[in-house]
Parts: structure tokens; sequence; C-alpha cells
């Protein structure tokens, strides 16, 4: 049952603690619309995406105006690209891009993730022509979203990957170096990538799932702080992580009900819910906020990493008994460009790129929406996205580089995205050739970690 208090306690985090759905993805397979002739998949493909999601933005308003939860984005994400384009004559890959970006204005959805391969232990036909495709493909399109798993616990690290990758970041972010390089923040790069992810930019629908399926990611890091604010004073660590346990239950639970609910409108299976705090630009709307609630003086201060590793570790503990299925990355986000807080930290100084990479070792994700100076590298590119997937191997966690190299720019310059998006400071990265360690290829083996079997 629920009680007049919880109800209004609902609407008071809504009203005014920035507490939303954040995102209602339809995750769809596209394997019945691989064809030898990529004109006729590019088809398939686009046609299959607006039968299956033509209600999916109409039955989100709906559930807004019904229960007066905002849901601020619906999305779509599909098959890994490089799978369905393995079959085809034409290595013209793009047009399946432009496909999906076609299909994502038809019905009117926020983003569209899926144009991906999944690399960890090696290429498959069609994965090296869509991995060289990205930089075209992200500076054509206006809602595609790009993601390449490079790693795993189980395959350990495909170097060869790595190497590419670092080029194909910076050559996406010089493709729209005029839209401030906006392109490389619609592509993340992946170890321990999660089959059923909602948020953008690393949505893609995992071999493993339904024809179809919804998931739905919730978010709150304003409902936490808040929390702490007015309860937490003169309170020990365990009473904080208490706290903000009961405050994942009740933000998941919110969750539940939209993912229920568009489930049965959709006729399409529940599939989980995300239950991640993704920050947003908005003044008390952000991770770090959080973190010195807790009594950090500025995040990045040391101290940081066990604040966040508390909060991630409470918010999983507070989602789970809410929602019978919990997935994708779930745990807190600390995007440097979406959080006012990191915007702040990192402007004075306290908060630095090292500091970050430890960070992400007990986080939902990684390093993401970090700009970095322009004339960074490819193989510095790359060594960052094999510290970070080693961090993910070892620890059997997933782990994302979402960098921005903003051409034309240096530290302490500025990145503007607008939207929840926002704007990244351009931090300074550390000095020293990574070169012959990244030129070297192959594969790094797997750890002990691996063999559970």
């Amino acid at each position: 049952m629920l009680e007049t208090k919880d109800i209004l306690e609902t609407i008071h985090m809504i009203d005014n603690e920035n507490l939303d759905v954040r995102t209602i993805t339809m995750g769809i397979s596209l394997l019945d619309c691989i064809d030898e002739d990529i004109d006729k998949a590019a088809d398939k493909v686009y046609d299959k995406i607006c039968r299956y999601a033509k209600d999916l933005v109409k039955t989100g308003e709906d559930i807004e105006k019904e229960y007066g939860i905002p849901i601020i984005h619906k999305r779509i994400s599909v098959t890994p690209i490089g799978m369905v384009a393995a079959p085809c004559q034409s290595r013209n890959v793009v047009k399946f891009a432009k496909a999906l970006d076609r299909a994502a204005d038809t019905l009117g959805v926020n983003f569209i993730g899926g144009y991906s391969a999944l690399v960890q232990k090696g290429f498959a036909a069609g994965d090296y022509a869509l991995i060289d495709s990205i930089p075209e493909a992200l500076s054509v399109t206006e809602k595609v979203c790009s993601s390449v798993n490079v790693g795993s616990t189980k395959a350990g690290i495909n170097m060869d990957a790595v190497k590419m990758m670092g080029k194909i970041v910076k050559q996406t972010a010089e493709k729209t170096a005029d839209r401030d390089c906006i392109g490389a923040a619609k592509l993340v790069v992946f170890c321990n990538a999660p089959e059923d992810n909602p948020f953008m930019a690393g949505a893609f629908h995992g071999v493993g799932e339904a024809d179809c399926v919804i998931n739905v990611g919730v978010s709150g890091p304003g409902v936490v702080r808040a929390t702490l604010a007015k309860n937490g004073k003169g309170k020990d660590i365990a009473e904080i992580a208490e706290m903000i346990k009961k405050t994942a239950f009740k933000i998941t639970r919110m969750g539940q009900l939209v993912a229920r609910e568009a489930s049965k409108r959709l006729c399409v299976p529940f599939g989980i819910v995300d239950l991640s705090l993704a920050p947003t630009p908005a003044v008390g709307d952000s991770v770090a906020y959080i973190l010195e609630e807790m009594g950090l003086e500025s995040c990045g201060c040391h101290g940081t990493t066990a604040a966040l590793a508390l909060l991630n570790d409470a918010v999983k503990k507070g989602g789970v008994m809410a929602s019978s299925h919990v997935g994708g990355l779930s745990g807190a986000f600390i995007p440097v460009s979406e959080d006012a807080g990191m915007i702040a930290a990192a402007e004075k100084g306290t908060l630095d790129i090292t500091k970050l990479e430890a960070m992400t070792s007990v986080c939902s994700v990684g390093l993401d929406m970090i700009a970095v100076p322009g004339d960074i590298t490819p193989e510095t590119i790359s060594a960052i996205i094999a510290d970070e997937a080693a961090i993910g191997m070892v620890n059997t966690k997933t782990t994302a580089v979402r960098l921005i190299p903003a051409i034309g720019k240096k530290a302490g310059d500025t990145l503007s995205f607008g939207g929840l998006l926002g704007e990244a400071p351009v931090m300074p990265i550390r000095d020293g050739s990574p070169s012959e360690f990244i030129h070297r290829g192959g594969r790094l083996p797997s750890p002990l970690q691996a063999l559970k079997n």
C-alpha cells in the first residue's frame, strides 16, 4: 500500500530535487534484417525499427502526463551493427548509420544506440568496416550513438582494437570540430559492456536479449544530496549508507512503475531497470555534490574514492530490493561535462584525469565525457583506453572511456554541447609517450579471475 506521506515525498522529489526517469529505451533485435545487399538490409533495419517503436514516444508522454513523472528521453538500442553488416558485400557501412538516424527522426526519439562492434577477443566479419566508418557516421548523423567493446574479464583486452580506437576517437573529434567535437561525445569504448544498458552513448541490444524489450534508466542524484543535507548532520558512515539505500529504493520503485506501465502499454517484455545516478548540469543534480555532502571539501580531494565507493554500493543495495530485474550499469555516473559539481572541481584543480581514473574503479562506468587538449596523440588516447579497460578486466566490472579531444583548444578552455551533455572544461593530461607500448598490438591476456568454470 502507498501511504500519503510517500506520495507527497515523491512529488517533492520531482518538483524540487530533479528526480526523473532519465530514459525509456526500447531494445530491438535486427538479426532478422541481415541481407547480403546492404541497401536491402538498411531498408529492413529502418522498417523494423519504425514498426516496433511507432508508439514509444507517445507512450512515454502519456505516462508522464498521467503519473506526473518526468521522462526526459525516449531512446532505442539495436543489435550491434557490426554483426548486421557482416554478410554485406558493400563496405559502405555508413548506410546503416543513416538508416538509424532516419528512423530516429521519423519516430521522434532522442538517441539511437547500437552502431557498435564487439571485438574483445578479435575482429569478426564486418567489425573492421564498422569501426573505420565511425568518424564519418557520427559526423553525418544527429542521433546515432556508437560503442566498441575492446575487452572483457573472460577474453582479456584486444590491444589491436585499442590501437584502432585511439585513431577513431581523434578522427571523430576532427570531423565534428565545427560543432565542438560533438561526434566524440557520442562514442564510447568499453570493457565488459553490458547487453541491456539503456543509457547512451553505450546502449546496444545484446544477442542474448529478446526480440524486443523495454529497459528504463532512473536518476536522482539531487534527491540523494537533499536527503543527506536534511538528515545527514552528525551521522556516521554506516548511517549515511543506510540513508542512501532507502533513498535509492524509493527512486528505483518509481522506475519500476514506469517500466511496467510502458511494457504493458507497448505489449513488449519488461527488461531491466538501470538504477544509475545520472547527473545533469542542473544546479544540485550532481554526484560530486553528494560526495561533498558526506564531508569532502571538494570532489577530487583525498577521500573521494572511498566516498564514491560507499555511494555506489548503497545505491545498488537499495535498488536491488526495489526491483526484481536490475541491470545495465546501475550505480553512480561521474561524467565531467554533465555534472555541475564535477565541472566546478575540475576548474578548481582538485579533480584531474588521474583522480578520475582512480574513482572509476568503484563507480558505475568510467572516464565519461572528459574533454582533453586537441593536440593529444591517438596513442595517448589508446593508452587511456587501455588503462581503463585494465581496471574493468581485473575487477570484473564495466569500465568505459568517452574522451572528447577538443580540436584547436588547450587545457583550461571549454567545450559546450548544451542540453544534458552540458559543457566540459578541457583537462590536462600527463606527459610521456606510450607510443611504443600501444604499437606492440596483440591481446593482453585475461586475468586469473576469468577462470571460474
